[in-house]
């Protein structure tokens, strides 16, 4: 059973993941020409439309289909060295394309929960053709980050050796409506994307939030969640559905409490949705939770926020950048041996240790901001040797539904 992933092509064995993320290793792109077949290939993982590695279920496939799936795979593998980012990004992109034509075949109540999620925010916002499914509307920017010497110690990761890495970073608003007002308590919680371009002309990516814990754990909650609200309009009788689910998972109301309006995307704080894995150069591995912290964090009062211009984010933040550069602090916090990884909507408590992993500075606003941001796709899975995914399954679950949704705006 082949598994394909952002970066990676790989054959299990796996594992079972450990409650800080131990695996068994993946694979790198030079193997794949031998772990492929032109006959039947059952596919574990493609863009998040099939199985998880946690089952034995494989999809039989045509032979002139896995011819398709062969070619693009072996294309990849002879990447593994020398080629730009701009090429493996398409072939990538192809093969993500293709696992998504594939499971348009199968019978809508068989629809993998990525597949769901997105119909279910596209049920609750509309349908924006061009546009995300969620975190509609946003503004991209580019700078660069620069890893503290602290961060070597957790992390063998290249983004982490010292060296500038250039990085372009997305700003957003939530839901899929692309003319929603910045100032709406709706555009809360505020999104950060960044792409991290390495040296070797690889990404790796993070998506973060203004939330300081997710609402739900599962992907299945998210659907559940997202459809109460879809069937609560403003006159739906008391208790709404929405209310309902809320009352009956708590961890609802406390998370969306953690959220407000800023007065510029540069003065929030962003922090990561899932847990994830650092390996440092004698192999020990520790599990972090991200945190992107600003120089000052200023929030408005709502109806403070409900007065502002209906683009005063958007339009703020490249006027400040034409002052001068904003930075923020990128930060990891600790888990010890008992913190769960695998529940977002459980906070680690306070007192874990917090890192100091480097800088990131925002210098620059990208030109035809609107046209750039539908070319990027940020996946939390994809990551650099040195960081690997925790045992949180919402990881594979976000990166299909945001590779379906980025091939539902790039038709």
């Amino acid at each position: 059973m082949i598994r394909l992933v952002p970066a990676l092509l790989c054959a299990p064995p796996y594992g079972e993941r450990g409650p800080h993320g131990d695996r068994a290793p993946r694979c790198p792109l030079s193997e794949v020409k031998r772990t492929l077949t032109r006959d039947t290939i059952g596919i574990g993982f493609l863009s998040g439309y099939a199985p998880r590695a946690d089952t034995n279920q494989q999809i039989s496939i045509p032979r002139n289909v896995t011819d398709v799936i062969f070619e693009l795979a072996a294309a990849l593998a002879s990447m593994a060295q020398g080629e730009t980012s701009m090429r493996k990004r398409k072939l990538l992109i192809a093969v993500i394309m293709f696992g998504l034509t594939w499971a348009g075949i199968v019978k809508a109540e068989d629809q993998p929960i990525e597949q769901q999620l997105v119909d279910a925010m596209n049920k609750v916002f509309g349908a924006h053709p061009g546009f995300r499914a969620n975190h509609a509307k946003g503004i991209v920017v580019e700078g660069n980050f620069k890893a503290s010497a602290e961060a070597a110690g957790l992390s063998r990761a290249v983004l982490f050796n010292g060296s500038p890495i250039p990085a372009t970073v997305r700003f957003s608003d939530t839901t899929g409506i692309p003319n929603i007002a910045d100032g709406s308590s709706n555009a809360n919680p505020h999104g950060m994307a960044i792409k991290f371009h390495l040296p070797d002309g690889s990404d790796t990516d993070m998506v973060i939030n203004s939330l300081k814990f997710f609402p739900v754990a599962t992907g299945e909650d998210f659907r559940d969640l997202l459809l109460a609200l879809a069937a609560s309009p403003p006159d739906a009788p008391k208790p709404t559905k929405f209310e309902q689910f809320a009352a009956s998972h708590p961890s609802v109301t406390a998370a969306l409490a953690t959220a407000s309006t800023p007065d510029s995307f540069a003065d929030e704080e962003y922090y990561g949705v899932d847990a994830f894995v650092f390996i440092n150069k004698a192999g020990a591995r520790q599990a972090v939770r991200y945190q992107m912290i600003p120089e000052r964090v200023m929030h408005l009062a709502a109806v403070d926020a409900a007065k502002q211009p209906p683009n005063f984010l958007m339009d703020e933040l490249p006027e400040r950048l034409g002052r001068g550069p904003v930075t923020f602090h990128f930060r990891a916090q600790l888990a010890a041996g008992d913190d769960s990884t695998k529940d977002p909507t459980i906070p680690w408590p306070s007192d874990r240790k917090v890192v100091e992993l480097g800088v990131l500075t925002i210098d620059k606003a990208v030109p035809n901001s609107a046209e750039a941001e539908k070319k990027l796709l940020f996946l939390p899975g994809q990551l650099t040797d040195g960081i690997e995914e925790s045992d949180d399954p919402l990881i594979d679950i976000r990166n299909g539904a945001y590779a379906l949704s980025f091939s539902r705006r790039n038709p």
